[in-house]
């Protein structure tokens, strides 16, 4: 029979305990394991909050974007986590990508295809299915409004291009920006994703305004039509 015994949180050095520890030292010296076990508070019968918390990451390879990916059914599998306890390590994965999201621009402005793909990162980055969306830019490249068009897959079926267009007019936009993403990680684009761009590219052209980029979201990667010359 085995001797060890499993050490309640309590018993560990005070260094050593993630509460402490964040106060001794600073939140910068935490681990990810150690942040979730913060939150979740208590383990199981055979394990600590952190031994539970390293093995939940481990499920993910030790990425947090992958872990918001699961979602709060996927962490109720682990003995010790119920649903109070799921719930509080989504919202906190949810906060930090609002975070993100809010400190992206301060003038709201698009100088580049990163501060498009920044901007729509945390919207697209975690999501499971494709969505599509647009982002309305005026003459100064300031953002006017984002909106989604579809969800689920990109066809000339599913994306109404009219009312693309009538948003953009009634918004007085002078561009736009497309952003889908792809939940499978690829950084190719498909035949739909050009023919999309270039049926909407087409009709904006009538009105007199301009798409300016297409931007592909997967994870931490994107992909720029405009940066690989592929607008035209």
């Amino acid at each position: 029979m085995s001797d060890y015994k499993k050490l309640n949180i309590k018993e560990w050095a005070v260094e050593d305990r993630p509460r402490e520890k964040m106060l001794l030292k600073g939140s910068r010296f935490v681990t990810d394991a150690e942040l979730i076990a913060i939150l979740i508070g208590s383990g199981n019968t055979s394990e600590t909050a952190v031994e539970l918390s390293k093995r939940i990451l481990t499920s993910t390879n030790n990425s947090l974007n992958d872990l918001g990916r699961k979602g709060i059914d996927y962490l109720k599998t682990f003995n010790g986590i119920g649903e109070a306890k799921a719930v509080t390590i989504m919202a906190a994965l949810e906060l930090g990508k609002r975070r993100k999201e809010a400190d992206v621009f301060n003038e709201n402005k698009i100088t580049g295809s990163k501060d498009a793909a920044d901007y729509f990162q945390p919207i697209l980055g975690d999501l499971n299915h494709e969505e599509f969306w647009i982002m309305l830019l005026n003459r100064g490249n300031k953002i006017l409004e984002t909106f989604m068009v579809s969800q689920g897959g990109i066809s000339g079926t599913v994306i109404d291009v009219r009312l693309i267009l009538k948003k953009a007019i009634n918004s007085l936009a002078s561009s736009l920006i497309l952003c889908h993403n792809h939940p499978s990680g690829t950084m190719q684009a498909s035949d739909a994703d050009l023919k999309i761009t270039k049926k909407i590219n087409d009709a904006a052209k009538i009105m007199d305004i301009s798409v300016i980029d297409h931007i592909i979201i997967a994870q931490n990667q994107y992909l720029s039509f405009a940066d690989e010359g592929m607008l035209n």
